[in-house]
């Protein structure tokens, strides 16, 4: 009888013993998480997403390419995932700025210099947002697609809320800024003539002398 207990106490600690060891592997790999996302960023970044290895982003933090698939089902499901935070980490800087701005051509103002000061701090997050389009990566298309579309949303409210004439097309307006804002990383140097805040002011005073004068020209 004692025998018997003795084997069922030992099987029941054999099993907790792995139950705990998967939870701690599944802890440790869930906590490598952000590094992965890190690294892949700064993969991403450089090479873009057509030239990133799976290789290229595990190997610098020490995981084996067969290790990226308990996070992530495919590269394009990474690269999503490098995206939305991307998407994420400048919506919050934008929605902060808009939150505090008064009056449509303030907050129009404020939206585009907390977007270009995202855009040209250069970091990895903010690099593949810009310059990785959702056609780069037809499976992942889609979602990178929605997720750009969701954030740039906020710019179209602000520009249908300013005091444009009717015949501005509005839409045309938003895709002028915002293409220029963006290319704005090709060209742009750090420590040139302008910060980023004076060029985003610029670009606005652009579009707002633009609206004055149509006005006062129909």
């Amino acid at each position: 009888m004692s025998d018997g207990v003795t084997v069922k106490k030992a099987v029941r600690s054999k099993a907790d013993s792995a139950g705990r060891s998967k939870e701690t592997a599944s802890r440790r790999a869930h906590n490598r998480l952000p590094q992965l996302l890190d690294q892949a960023a700064q993969v991403f970044a450089k090479h873009g997403y057509a030239a990133a290895s799976v290789r290229d982003i595990v190997r610098p933090i020490g995981m084996l390419p067969g290790s990226l698939y308990y996070h992530f089902q495919t590269k394009e499901d990474l690269l999503a995932a490098v995206y939305r935070e991307g998407v994420q980490r400048i919506s919050a800087n934008v929605d902060a700025a808009i939150e505090a701005a008064d009056g449509p051509w303030q907050r129009l103002e404020a939206a585009c210099v907390a977007h270009l000061s995202s855009v040209l701090d250069r970091t990895d997050y903010s690099s593949v947002v810009i310059r990785i389009r959702p056609s780069d990566a037809p499976d992942a298309a889609a979602e990178l697609s929605v997720l750009r579309n969701a954030y740039e949303a906020r710019f179209d409210k602000l520009v249908a809320e300013l005091p444009l004439d009717a015949s501005v097309n509005r839409r045309d307006l938003r895709l002028l800024l915002m293409g220029a804002m963006n290319w704005s990383q090709t060209w742009y140097r750090e420590g040139g003539e302008l910060e980023p805040e004076e060029i985003a002011r610029r670009f606005v005073g652009l579009l707002k002398l633009n609206s004055i004068e149509n006005k006062g020209g129909s």
